[in-house]
This record gives C-alpha cells, structure tokens and sequence, in this order.
C-alpha cells in the first residue's frame, strides 16, 4: 500500500551549498532565480561554492508555506554564509533531514542548527547516518577517514534525532523522506571504495543511508531532492515511485554521484534511464560531475537546467 503523500501547489528549493557559482550569469527566469551579488548597489556580495550540499526546501498549500532543511553543506561555515549573503531567515525551518552521513553534507550542522534556533524540532536520518569509523580505501595503506556527525552532536544543539530506515512523512504529511532505497537497477553499484570498521573488521560501506525527499505537485508530480544518491538516482525515483504510487515526474534535482573514473562507467545508462522515465525537468547538482552534467545537457537540452550556489528554483503546478 502506498504512503499518502499530500499534493501541493508550488515547491521551492533554495541551495545554500553546491559546488558551483557564476554571479553575473544573468539568465534568472520565473522558474529560476539566480543570486544577485550586490549589497546595495555595489557588487560585493560573494556566494561561496563548495564541495557540498545544502537547501532549504518550502512547500506552498494555499495561503500556507512550510520549510525544512535538507543537508548542511561541507565546511563549519559555508552554508551558513551564504545564508546570511542570501538574507534567509532559518527560523522559518520547521524540521531538518540529512540525505546520508558524509561530511560533505553535515559539516555545517552546528552553525545552520544555531540559525534555525528552535528547540525540539525533528533531525530525520537513517540510522547508518551516524555511523564513526567511515574512510575512503585509495590503496591498503592510504585511507582517508570521514568526519562524522552523532546524535549527541543533534542532541546538544537541541533536535530530537529521528533514526528511521523507513519512508518518513514529513511538514504535515506534505514531504516525504524516502528512508532506505531499494536497489532495483542493475548498472548502480554505489561508491566502490568507501568502507567502515565494525568490531574491528573492515565492511563495505553500502550507504544505505543515501536517500532524497519527495514532494508532490498538483498536476505535474513528483519533485524528488537527493543529496548524492550513493544509493544510485535511478534507484531513488523508482522507489519514490513505488513508496508514493504517483507515476508522473516532475523533478529530478540533486546530486547523482556520476563524477571520477570509477563511476564514469554509470554515466551512459543513467542517462539512457532518465531519457526513459521522462522527468519534465534534471536538475544535477554537487557530486553529478562535470562529464555526467554535459552528457545531461547535451542529450536532454528540453529539460536540464543550471544550478549554482544561491539560486531559487521555483516548480509550479
């Protein structure tokens, strides 16, 4: 039985962190609102780009608006800068959801949970997502450990953790987090050289943390955000297919984790299952990588679009 994921009008999704900014790019439109540079009128507002992902995600209903944050973006001040470049007022964050444990998503935690400044609100991650003793093996003797991010870090900065491998309902039933996503396809392998430490054993690290959240636009579908999709994106819109029972795709934005020689392999039939399932628009963020984005854009002009640092993708119904 699928989840009752409620439709709503209008879904905005601001980027606090990505790896990518072009301030005088002047391609703003209706449905893509680049960051303007000035402070008053003079051009000296910098957006900082990084190795990381962060957004505040805002859902219309009405006369009703509800937000939450998704990731925290790489470094202790990155996303937080850009939010106070940017103006945006974090107390309006009612709960906060991380797509997967790594750093390049949670090192902005502790600065971000002190904007949003209320207490008691929800932290939603899979359980995995705290897991310590993560690294990436390059070789037997060079690993390089992940910083990490616990439940006493959320606890002390006053969230309640919300440790589920299950689909998660989210700002009134209006938002969903996927939970754990099944590996369905075949070609998505996940990050061949991560592994962590458990009772002193080396494991492969699945990430079965890796997951997005999905809303649902009134008359144009699903707008699915990932935050690297470890877990593979093919993957994650089949399952939020699958958890929610609405076909129509709307959005695919996020993270595709496509970039470096290991994962070149997965660019082809990724971009072959996106042609077939037919999103109305690609949005291919942070991890995608430079090779993977141009093969998206080349192949399927009609419905890529841009993101950068700062822009506000407004999706319509």
């Amino acid at each position: 039985m699928s989840i009752q994921l409620g439709e709503v009008d209008r879904v905005e999704v601001l980027t606090l962190q990505d790896n990518y900014i072009d301030l005088a790019s002047m391609d703003s439109t209706e449905m893509v609102q680049r960051a303007i540079p000035l402070k008053g009128m003079v051009f000296s507002n910098s957006i900082l780009a990084e190795h990381g992902f962060s957004s505040i995600i805002t859902i219309f209903k009405g006369e009703e608006s509800r937000s939450m944050l998704f990731d925290f973006g790489f470094s202790r001040h990155g996303a937080a800068q850009n939010a106070d470049a940017l103006n945006v007022d974090l107390s309006a964050v009612e709960v906060v959801a991380l797509s997967h444990g790594h750093s390049d998503h949670t090192g902005g935690f502790e600065l971000l949970a002190e904007k949003i400044g209320r207490k008691g609100i929800e932290f939603v991650a899979h359980p995995a997502a705290f897991r310590t003793t993560r690294y990436l093996k390059i070789t037997e003797d060079f690993k390089i450990q992940m910083p990490f991010l616990t439940r006493d870090d959320v606890e002390k900065a006053g969230m309640t953790p919300v440790a589920t491998d299950k689909p998660h309902l989210l700002l009134d039933g209006k938002v969903l987090f996927l939970g754990e996503v099944k590996r369905t396809s075949g070609f998505e392998k996940g990050m061949p050289n991560a592994f962590y430490e458990a009772d002193g054993k080396e494991i492969k690290d699945d990430l079965e943390d890796d997951t997005a959240v999905v809303a649902n636009v009134k008359g144009k579908g699903l707008v699915i955000v990932s935050g690297c999709a470890h877990s593979g994106i093919i993957n994650t819109i089949t399952h939020a297919k699958n958890e929610t029972g609405v076909d129509q795709l709307y959005v695919v934005m996020g993270g595709f984790h496509l970039t470096g020689p290991l994962l070149e392999p997965v660019i082809e039939p990724t971009v072959n299952a996106l042609k077939d399932l037919d999103p109305t628009y690609i949005v291919p963020t942070h991890c995608t990588g430079r090779k993977a984005i141009q093969q998206i854009e080349n192949e399927m002009p009609e419905k890529f679009l841009l993101n950068m640092v700062g822009t506000r993708m407004i999706f319509a119904g």
